[in-house]
């Protein structure tokens, strides 16, 4: 196609250096029909128009076409002119030809019928509705690319948006949101806005009436906030907030976040709803932070408590002390173990409860048919039964993580007490996780390994000397004892010692050593010679103490 420049060119070269039509076409390569368009206009035609092919046995057919497409519009959906059907009666009609040109003339006929979609402009009031929509996202999680869902929620009026990603889309999740949202806007919307999801609503009834979820009823009835469902297959009613999960995925996921978890991907999200509250969106004066505040004081104040929004089961323990949820398995400690327990599923994590006393809480998993044991939780049953320390399975796990001091020190004790002591000693230390955090237990431990420690008792000692506070004594103040102030620091002589040694031993009675408080003065050394003194027995043998200790003469 020959551009403007194109046509310039060949117009200079003609009308102002005066070449001709041949040097012309042989220095820019253009051919002499195209020179001479160049010639005749310095634009391109707009369009152009062509003269329509001659059908000679369509033709006589065109305008039955048309009126059988034109009749579509005043008949039922399911009992429309098809273009087979328009064949089959044109075709009863005296037509000839083949059914490829029917359906390409009933397909432009229906073209020319469609019209643009065209919408609306709405204007929401301050803190009446908001919008919320769910999207997903590919994320590097912990090392695994992984889609996530997100859930999207906006403020019509200011067009503040909350974002979150949470495991799954299931009702806790979406509650879970949902709190997130109000507390980051400050209140609650007087009208919310779903598509028709599971989570919201049960069934879809005529028109605009939906039955919903009774655990949704419960939800939006503590939020005191009406629920808006729109029409199915028509995102444009939800538009703000589908322009909005587009936005988020484009803007803020790309490149792919890298992240170690949920709540570090959560921050993530939450400092770009920051960032974004500084951004004047086109056709308004302030930015959405500005309009977010004036919007803040006309939201519904939030209620004086949260809504405990946890799934409840009631769970039956199995013989490996386990409980069953979603087809897995959650570990219960066995000395606290009940055949009927209370589960309590949130979005992050699963609790076990007997009546109101925690028993256990577990990382919720949203995979199938795994175990999620912890370790401790068979401590008990394993110090009873130390024959099955090699092949317990929990404990098995725990040894794959455990620090490498942990194996040392279990080598250490069984080669002091191959008997099978050692093992027991071993489990006696690890028992110390039950009553004492695992970061002052691995120190001790480490400890005792430095130290070559054997027992069991020597890894707690250093455990309560690890956690023992040093005693700080306050300084002494001298201004009420000036007469003290002029003492200076003494030297040490040690030939005391020597001076010690060379005076000998004083002798003391056993009946000291044995029971002081016989004694008049049990604290002064009894230095009568003959070794008795007049309040010990005749028959009792005096001691000789040297240094402080005490030993048989």
């Amino acid at each position: 196609m020959i551009t403007v420049n194109d046509r310039a060119a060949i117009r200079d070269a003609y009308d102002t250096q005066h070449k001709s039509m041949r040097t012309i076409s042989r220095e820019l390569g253009f051919s002499r029909n195209t020179m001479k368009k160049a010639l005749a206009a310095a634009d391109a035609p707009s369009s152009t128009v062509r003269t329509p092919r001659a059908a000679p046995k369509l033709g006589p057919y065109r305008q039955r076409i048309a009126d059988l497409v034109e009749q579509n519009a005043h008949m039922p959906r399911k009992q429309r002119y098809t273009a087979q059907r328009i064949f089959e009666l044109i075709q009863d009609e005296g037509f000839t030809g083949s059914p490829a040109p029917v359906r390409v003339s009933v397909g432009k006929l229906r073209q020319q019928q469609q019209r643009p979609p065209t919408f609306l402009p709405l204007q929401f009031d301050p803190g009446q509705d908001a919008q919320v929509d769910w999207g997903e996202a590919q994320v590097d999680l912990a090392g695994a690319r992984v889609p996530v869902p997100v859930l999207v929620i906006t403020l019509c009026s200011s067009r503040r948006t909350f974002v979150m990603t949470v495991p799954s889309q299931r009702q806790e999740c979406f509650f879970a949101g949902h709190e997130a949202a109000f507390r980051f806007f400050g209140g609650v919307p007087h009208r919310i806005s779903y598509d028709n999801r599971s989570t919201a609503v049960q069934t879809l009834l005529r028109g605009t009436t939906r039955q919903e979820q009774a655990a949704f009823t419960v939800f939006r009835s503590h939020y005191r906030f009406p629920a808006h469902f729109c029409t199915p297959h028509a995102p444009q009613e939800n538009g703000r907030v589908e322009h909005r999960v587009g936005f988020v995925r484009r803007h803020e996921l790309v490149p792919i976040p890298q992240v170690a978890s949920f709540a570090d991907l959560n921050a993530h999200l939450l400092a770009w709803c920051e960032r974004d509250d500084v951004r004047i969106v086109q056709g308004t004066s302030h930015s959405i932070g500005t309009a977010g505040q004036q919007e803040q004081p006309v939201l519904r104040p939030l209620p004086a408590r949260p809504l405990d929004d946890a799934v409840t089961r009631t769970v039956r323990l199995n013989r490996s002390s386990q409980v069953e949820f979603e087809t897995n398995r959650s570990s219960v400690p066995v000395d606290q173990a009940r055949a009927q327990l209370t589960l309590q599923a949130r979005p992050f994590t699963i609790t076990l409860l007997d009546e109101q006393q925690v028993l256990a809480t577990h990382p919720r998993c949203y995979a199938r048919q795994q175990d999620i044991r912890d370790p401790l939780h068979y401590l008990p049953l394993l110090r009873q039964r130390p024959g099955a320390f090699a092949h317990a399975t929990p404990l098995r796990q725990w040894r794959d993580q455990w620090p490498p001091e942990y194996e040392r020190l279990l080598a250490r004790f069984q080669e002091r007490h191959p008997d099978g002591r050692g093992v027991r000693e071993f489990l006696e230390v690890v028992y110390l996780h039950h009553r004492y955090p695992a970061a002052p237990v691995a120190d001790a431990i480490t400890l005792a390994v430095t130290y070559g420690c054997s027992d069991a008792a020597s890894v707690l000692a250093l455990l309560h000397q690890l956690q023992e506070e040093p005693a700080v004594s306050p300084p002494l103040d001298l201004r009420t004892q000036p007469h003290l102030q002029d003492v200076a620091p003494q030297p040490l002589d040690l030939q005391q010692y020597d001076r010690l040694l060379s005076q000998g031993a004083s002798d003391v009675c056993v009946s000291r050593v044995r029971n002081p408080a016989e004694h008049v003065a049990p604290d002064r050394v009894c230095a009568a010679v003959p070794p008795l003194c007049g309040r010990c027995r005749p028959h009792e043998p005096a001691v000789r103490t040297v240094s402080g200790g005490a030993r048989g003469l």
